[in-house]
């Protein structure tokens, strides 16, 4: 995040704008769109500026600027084309610690104006730093597109009953869960149609059935997190973590996943390194069992589908034993991501008619496989938290028949801007790794598709990538 966003409170505060041109018209008219009392320094004025002085909204103070003009200011916009005056204003205001903006030019600016999506109260802001104003215009209209006009109706209507609902649930978890079920309901349709009785009479027949309900134990989502690109989460997934009062989470959940979680939810890191269990795994089935029977709604995130690899089961089993109740939301498993991502097709017609998952680490650390079977022709190997026992997985797949010229793939971070992929061969790829220092999740694939894609797409080696 390159700049922190707010909102500035303008109500009844002096703002300056320099410059009189269209572009200062339209930051005027936003300034007093939000209560601001407006002043304008320029040498000219024309157009809808000189009429909103004419008409009293916006007082003229001169065609010089000067350092008393900040006096009393909360806010400037430069919005001049006098370059030498842009930087004489931003270095004024800066030293007075006055928030300024020069149109155009971030980097005299010490704050951006955003692209405004207006459902007063309800008000949304896009930023890209500066950086592509036309692409937070796009976005803007997007969401113009998807919102209700009458949203900031339904926000006014909640504001009448806030401190009711405050006063009557006093638990925060509490609120947040009743205020949940009135925008996604009934009352949020009926404020949203501009029926005010019906929505007050829904609300407050909703609130004395809340107010009456006796506490409830919570309920745990196991949800798969995917690969690392939050692109690829579910909308079930994305739905869950907005409302969950507790996340859990493990190393193998990207960041940008977890952003997508609700602000306020509790967070708990429980860890998960290969070989480095932060957290064993009975204190995480006794910790998911706690929360939920403290009446909090717990999504345990796993890293990919909660049920390959991802002891998905155990906790399932452990919930449900203590009666606690318990949904699996799948995700995209790494096996899929990652081929996609790399372009690794895991079948193929010519190359590869069968596709088989194996956990390169199994529960007592050993990595005892079925390797005859894995060792089979016309088939693609995908190894989860191999990259540990590269050397014996390689050795033994050679043993059991497989060429040392098999093609082999390592991905790390898949899905992600941080994606490097590591290709070779059986023979070679223990050395390729090494040199690589992969210390971040890594899928292992082997098999003909690899050698398909690595011919399609030279970018595939490590080597070539990262130029060495």
């Amino acid at each position: 995040m390159q700049t922190f966003p707010l909102f500035l409170s303008l109500q009844g505060r002096r703002a300056l704008i320099v410059g009189g041109g269209d572009a200062a018209a339209r930051k005027a008219e936003l300034l007093l769109k939000a209560g601001a009392q407006v002043s304008l320094v320029a040498g000219t004025v024309g157009g809808e500026i000189a009429q909103l002085i004419a008409e009293g909204h916006i007082s003229w103070a001169g065609c010089n600027f000067h350092d008393g003009e900040l006096d009393g200011m909360s806010l400037v916009i430069v919005a001049t084309e006098d370059e030498a005056e842009q930087a004489r204003v931003s270095a004024a205001a800066q030293k007075r610690c006055v928030p300024v903006n020069v149109v155009d030019r971030p980097a005299l600016s010490s704050f951006i104006m955003p692209a405004i999506v207006d459902r007063s109260p309800v008000t949304i802001a896009i930023s890209t730093g500066g950086a592509a104003p036309a692409l937070a215009r796009r976005v803007r209209a997007e969401i113009e597109r998807s919102l209700p006009a009458a949203l900031g109706r339904l926000a006014r209507f909640a504001d009448v009953f806030r401190e009711q609902v405050r006063r009557t649930l006093v638990v925060p978890r509490a609120r947040r869960r009743f205020w949940d079920r009135v925008f996604e309901g009934r009352v949020g349709e009926l404020a949203l149609a501009g029926d005010e009785i019906g929505a007050r009479r829904e609300l407050i027949r909703l609130l004395d059935g809340v107010r009456n309900e006796t506490a409830s134990t919570g309920m745990v989502h196991l949800v798969g997190a995917g690969p690392g690109d939050p692109d690829l989460l579910t909308l079930k997934a994305h739905r869950l973590l907005q409302r969950a009062d507790v996340v859990v989470y493990d190393r193998l959940v990207s960041d940008e996943v977890l952003s997508m979680a609700r602000r306020d939810a509790e967070r708990v890191y429980v860890g998960k390194r290969r070989a480095n269990h932060c957290v064993p795994q009975q204190e995480i089935n006794d910790r998911l069992v706690a929360l939920a029977r403290a009446g909090k709604s717990v999504v345990r995130l796993k890293g990919g589908d909660p049920f390959v690899f991802g002891r998905g089961g155990e906790e399932v089993e452990a919930l449900v034993k203590a009666g606690i109740a318990v949904e699996v939301v799948p995700g995209v498993t790494a096996a899929l991501g990652c081929a996609s991502s790399a372009g690794i097709p895991l079948t193929h017609r010519d190359h590869a008619q069968a596709c088989v998952l194996v956990t390169g680490h199994l529960k007592d650390g050993t990595v005892n496989l079925d390797w005859e079977m894995l060792s089979r022709p016309r088939q693609t190997v995908v190894i989860y938290m191999g990259v540990g026992a590269l050397k014996q997985i390689a050795s033994q797949l050679i043993a059991h028949g497989l060429p040392p010229s098999t093609p082999v793939a390592l991905i790390e971070h898949g899905t992600t801007e941080r994606e490097r992929r590591v290709v070779g061969t059986l023979a070679t790829i223990e050395g390729q790794a090494q040199r690589a220092i992969l210390t971040g999740p890594t899928l292992c694939m082997v098999g003909e598709v690899v050698g398909l894609a690595l011919s399609r797409d030279q970018e595939f080696s490590f080597e070539s990538r990262m130029g060495l």
